[in-house]
């Protein structure tokens, strides 16, 4: 058997850790081969390697056949070898076009020739339905489209290995689909693709071959087609994970959060991105907002937790007026946020883990006397967290938050949110970029909340984590509430009309 890339025997130590131990990796000319494993079990510090950003203590890489050395990305480019990383690595304030030929640009008597970029770019933009704006700025244009830069990267520097590293973790439902079927077609086009993933859904959907780490260990290659989702994830994981999401009946109690008529303007125009919104959240329940990416449910939740302003209505919890209270005000008021965007609203990277699990109650006697903080009281309660959470890093509570893998940043957050004890937590995307025993962690969680008699907001774009966790679910289409739905009484396909505006409910209540 030929194989156009091969990883033999990689092992990758870091500080208090070995990110990959003895693992091998095999992938043939013309396949998808995902690479599926926990959050923290070495997948992109292996890709990582093939790319030439770290360099591996022990073992080879051959590509067909012969070995071969890579030790920057510039060398993994000369082998024909691309990545697209989860944080994508674009510059913002350059254009789309601008982003893409970054690195092997055309010059001709010591100026740029942009022409010539321009029309290789929008041929492949065309061949490969990649479609973009070349001229947009990176900041101005949505993540989806940022992805697609990122492939057109790959292509423009006519790579035929491409990697993808959790392609999908910040994409919609609709750019999820999309994007399958771009791998597809650069697939049948003989481009090799190795395709990092928590998604067992995924991996059925677009894989052929699937190899498994588990804690940086090598575990299994298996054929996609004959192995069930169940067996995968009990690879992965290393036991048997439950799918169903149980919970008893709800039973809701007193009032927590009370939003009335709340309206919050658009940033780049004075269109109302949230239109006369009213709903209320009772403690022991559930309820979710669902509703496809961009239809305001970022600025709802920005409004309900302070880091954006309200035009107008009223935002009530615990009774208590809190429509333009700090984010502190909100937070002693009894109120939990588990963020959309990790990185820029939940951690500060360069801290470390002990640190950012204190961010939001530093101040407090526990960990500060006369304005001194109590490091010791601080690493200690880290540590609890860190147990209770299974937040797993090499150093503990020094961990720079930086180094960490996105999954486990994000039961960072959780454990950090959660351990509060809040009357109300709102869960932005809680399981966004998380494996499957993660996910069924945090759902668990979430219900725990419920059924401690705490208020839970749910923003979900997952379809199934809206229908199988919430109690009640609010559906948002363009900025106003055009659906209040039972989750037992509806079905997937009837929340999707909902979703498309193609449907309404007379009287939401």
């Amino acid at each position: 058997m030929d194989y156009i890339i091969e990883m033999l025997g990689i092992t990758k130590e870091f500080p208090g850790v070995v990110a990959n131990d003895n693992v091998t990796l095999k992938l043939k000319p013309g396949e998808i081969h995902a690479l599926l494993g926990e959050n923290g079990a070495g997948k992109s510090t292996l890709m990582s390697i093939l790319f030439g950003l770290y360099r591996p203590e022990k073992g080879e890489i051959r590509k067909n056949g012969e070995v071969i050395h890579i030790t920057n990305p510039n060398d993994a480019n000369d082998y024909g070898i691309g990545m697209v990383h989860q944080h994508f690595k674009l510059v913002h304030n350059f254009t789309a076009l601008e982003n893409i030929m970054l690195g092997v640009e055309t010059v001709k008597r010591g100026l740029l020739d942009m022409g010539e970029a321009r029309e290789k770019v929008m041929a492949l933009s065309n061949k490969y339905q990649l479609f973009i704006d070349p001229d947009a700025l990176t900041s101005d244009i949505t993540v989806g489209m940022q992805q697609r830069v990122e492939i057109l990267k790959m292509l423009y520097r006519d790579n035929e290995i491409l990697i993808f590293d959790e392609p999908t973790a910040m994409l919609t439902p609709q750019e999820i689909i999309e994007l399958m079927s771009i791998m597809r077609s650069l697939r049948d086009e003989g481009k090799s693709i190795l395709f990092i993933t928590h998604k067992l859904e995924e991996i059925k959907q677009a894989a052929q071959r699937c190899t498994i780490l588990r804690k940086g260990k090598y575990i299994d290659t298996v054929d996609v087609a004959t192995t069930s989702k169940e067996k995968l994830s009990e690879m992965m994981v290393g036991r048997k994970v439950d799918f169903a999401v149980h919970k008893g009946v709800c039973k809701p109690g007193r009032e927590i959060l009370d939003v009335s008529h709340l309206t919050v303007l658009s940033k780049l125009s004075k269109k109302n991105v949230v239109h006369n919104v009213s709903f209320k959240v009772r403690a022991g329940e559930i309820v979710c907002v669902a509703g496809i990416d961009g239809n305001g449910q970022s600025e709802l939740v920005y409004a309900l937790t302070g880091l954006g302003p309200v035009n107008a209505g009223t935002i009530t919890l615990n009774g208590k007026d809190i429509t333009h209270s700090t984010i502190r005000h909100r937070s002693e008021m009894g109120m939990s946020h588990i963020p959309e965007d990790r990185h820029k609203h939940g951690l500060i990277l360069d801290y470390s883990l002990a640190k950012n699990l204190v961010l939001q109650s530093y101040f407090k006697e526990q960990f500060q006397k006369n304005g001194f903080l109590k490091f010791n009281e601080i690493n200690a309660y880290a540590d609890k967290l860190i147990e209770e959470f299974d937040v797993r890093t090499g150093q503990g509570g020094k961990t720079l938050a930086r180094s960490m893998s996105g999954g486990n940043q994000q039961k960072a957050i959780v454990a950090r949110e959660i351990d509060m004890n809040p009357d109300l937590l709102v869960a932005v995307q809680p399981t966004r970029g998380l494996d499957v025993g993660a996910i069924e962690y945090i759902h668990k969680q979430l219900v725990e909340q419920r059924d401690n008699g705490k208020g839970v907001l749910l923003v979900s774009l997952e379809l199934e984590e809206v229908m199988n966790v919430s109690d009640r679910i609010l559906v948002l289409y363009e900025g106003e509430i055009v659906a209040n739905v039972d989750p037992k009484k509806t079905t997937i396909q009837e929340l999707g009309l909902y979703m498309s505006g193609a449907k309404r409910e007379e009287k939401v209540v």
